[in-house]
């Protein structure tokens, strides 16, 4: 990849729709946080840590995710992690991010839902502010557990509803369809939640209908099994409902075996509203601009599909229509000027 075309990419406005904040704990910070607490890690050293980043799969990924997480105890633990992803997205040329945080692997250790919430919205208030990045924040379910364990999450998030502007569903997907939560995300809704879900990464297509259809999602995160499904393809075409795609993950974890073999470039000129994203950064080799450069890499991408996609980050995104209006309008200025930012 030349060098201006990775330049257009870091500079070009985005959102971030798929990122678990619990997924940009950088070995740096997991042993730093594990010193202020006197925790002591598996992994003896920083290098070893990060040598252990090396998965066959989602399950082998998670394994190692909960692990890491027991360092965030406090609210200055959560405040610091999502601060330091602010700092990385800022740089890749976010501007809006919808992120994700899984309440219940905090709160299973004892870690109060205040407490993992005061720590997150704080710094997302305070990135707004000094760094211009707006935001939305995603509490998650976890699918592995129970449906009764979610409805005590969704209790403790109802408070928060001016805080929190979504539920999705994420973990472990094989043998967890999103049926199982039908009722959940239906007392969400009623409780004036948006609604996303995980679906179709390592599930089969059938799991993308089901959050569709039972969930009643805005939009599906990963998706990237629908094309498995013709009619799905069709209707995720034909209803503009978005994925979240996450390339440089869909790799780590062995959903492709190669980047070459993604169908990205596939589904974007199948006319879907696919948008790509980190996932859990720290894990999987890059935040958001190395996705975009990696997957631009692989696909022969070109600027009008780089663009394209930046612009759907934000048509895909829970900001309102004036919002959306105004920053595909800085993407075509910065486009139409050959990258230089407005």
């Amino acid at each position: 990849m030349s060098a201006d075309l990775a330049a257009f990419i870091r500079g070009l406005p985005k959102a971030e729709l798929h990122l678990h904040i619990e997924g940009t704990l950088e070995p740096e910070m997991a042993f730093r946080l594990a010193a202020r607490h006197g925790v002591t890690l598996r992994h003896g050293s920083i290098e070893a840590l990060r040598r252990a980043y090396d998965f066959g799969d989602l399950q082998s990924f998670l394994d190692l995710y909960y692990e890491g997480a027991d360092v965030l105890r406090d609210e200055q633990d959560f405040h610091d992690l999502t601060r330091a992803y602010l700092e990385r997205a800022r740089a890749d040329g976010v501007v809006h991010a919808e992120i994700f945080f899984d309440a219940q692997t905090h709160t299973a250790r004892g870690v109060p839902f205040a407490t993992v919430i005061d720590g997150i919205h704080g710094a997302l208030v305070e990135g707004e502010r000094e760094l211009g990045i707006s935001f939305r924040l995603i509490v998650c379910f976890l699918r592995h557990l129970s449906e009764e364990a979610a409805f005590a999450t969704l209790a403790q998030a109802i408070p928060d509803r001016d805080r929190i502007a979504a539920v999705g569903l994420d973990s472990s997907e094989r043998g967890h369809p999103p049926s199982k939560f039908a009722r959940v995300f239906a007392e969400a809704r009623r409780a004036g939640f948006l609604t996303v879900a995980h679906a179709g990464e390592e599930g089969p297509a059938a799991y993308v209908a089901e959050a569709l259809d039972l969930l009643q999602v805005a939009r599906i995160d990963h998706g990237v099994r629908s094309e498995e499904d013709p009619a799905l393809c069709a209707r995720l075409a034909r209803e503009q409902v978005p994925l979240t795609v996450c390339p440089l993950s869909n790799l780590k974890l062995g959903v492709v075996r190669s980047l070459a073999d993604h169908n990205l470039k596939r589904l974007l000129d199948r006319g879907l509203c696919v948008t790509i994203n980190s996932d859990d950064p720290a894990y999987f080799g890059g935040y958001v601009a190395e996705n975009y450069r990696a997957a631009a890499a692989a696909l022969g991408l070109g600027r009008e599909d780089i663009v394209r996609l930046a612009r759907n980050s934000f048509t895909a995104s829970f900001l309102d229509p004036a919002a959306k209006r105004a920053w595909h309008e800085r993407i075509d200025a910065y486009t139409r000027s050959g990258g230089i930012p407005a």
